[in-house]
């Protein structure tokens, strides 16, 4: 009697690990590209990003310098444009990841959720794209300062865009975080601005912060932007020993908080975001 034989159930074999990497890089690129297509699409959005800063920065420093005189022998002008431009990218691409929450509304995500990449690579990829959305922001703004007479060597502008491209990835991770359980676009907008307007002034973008009262001193000290603008200017000032400088947080702290917050934003943000998508 023939001995029957059962077919064999098809196992699929795992994808090699350089096929699964340029899928990952591959949906990243994607993803950042389409978000940096928009903001060149949106004429708009661009005015609006580069008017307000340009406001800031033309009216504000110049004001204060000539009512409060040198402020402790710093000039004013500068210390508003330093932290007017990491604000401004900072806040740039957090608020970018309201598109996640946009591509949500219209079943964009559901798609990029079932494509072969990763939930890691899809986060990664709205980020970047956000975070080179704010460049062209910061762009403009140190032209500003050219223009109005912020000390600006060629070594200091090369070393803030490199800065203020580790600003715009951090915010990225922030606006992830904020965003991973909203539901919708409207609660967004009342929420951001109750989070982002206090740091305007914790953080010392317009006012130095480190003669706070105890209870201000903490809530700067937990403020994220606050690390973000301190950054900048550790650079800026510490790259040009001649221009006198406000008191600041040492640079190895700031970068030691700015890397340990970045990680506990993005991983959970990502969770947070992607446990969002499964119960929808």
């Amino acid at each position: 009697m023939a001995e029957t034989v059962l077919p064999r159930e098809r196992i699929e074999p795992p994808r090699p690990l350089r096929r699964r990497l340029a899928t990952e890089i591959s949906a990243i690129a994607v993803i950042a590209h389409r978000d940096f297509v928009k903001l060149l699409r949106d004429r708009t959005r661009l005015f609006s990003e580069l008017a307000f800063p340009f406001v800031l920065v033309l009216l504000l420093g110049p004001a204060l310098q000539s009512g409060f005189g040198q402020a402790g022998s710093f000039d004013l002008t500068a210390f508003v444009f330093t932290g007017v431009i990491a604000q401004t990218v900072w806040q740039s691409s957090t608020l970018g990841l309201v598109s996640l929450i946009a591509d949500r509304e219209e079943d964009f995500s559901q798609e990029i959720f079932v494509s072969p990449a990763s939930r890691y690579a899809i986060v990664a990829g709205k980020i970047i794209g956000e975070s080179l959305v704010a460049l062209p922001t910061a762009l403009g703004v140190l032209v500003i300062g050219l223009i109005i007479g912020v000390p600006l060597t060629p070594l200091v502008v090369v070393a803030l865009v490199l800065v203020l491209t580790v600003v715009a990835v951090y915010g990225g991770a922030f606006g992830l975080l904020l965003l991973s359980n909203i539901s919708n676009q409207r609660t967004a907008q009342q929420i951001f601005p109750f989070v982002l307007l206090p740091q305007f002034f914790l953080a010392g973008v317009f006012n130095p912060i480190h003669n706070l009262p105890l209870p201000l001193a903490i809530l700067s000290a937990l403020s994220p932007m606050r690390y973000a603008v301190e950054l900048t200017r550790n650079v800026f000032y510490g790259l040009q020993p001649g221009v006198a400088a406000p008191p600041m947080t040492p640079l190895p702290i700031n970068v030691l908080v700015i890397g340990a917050s970045f990680l506990v934003f993005l991983v959970a943000g990502t969770i947070l975001f992607t446990r969002a998508e499964r119960n929808r």
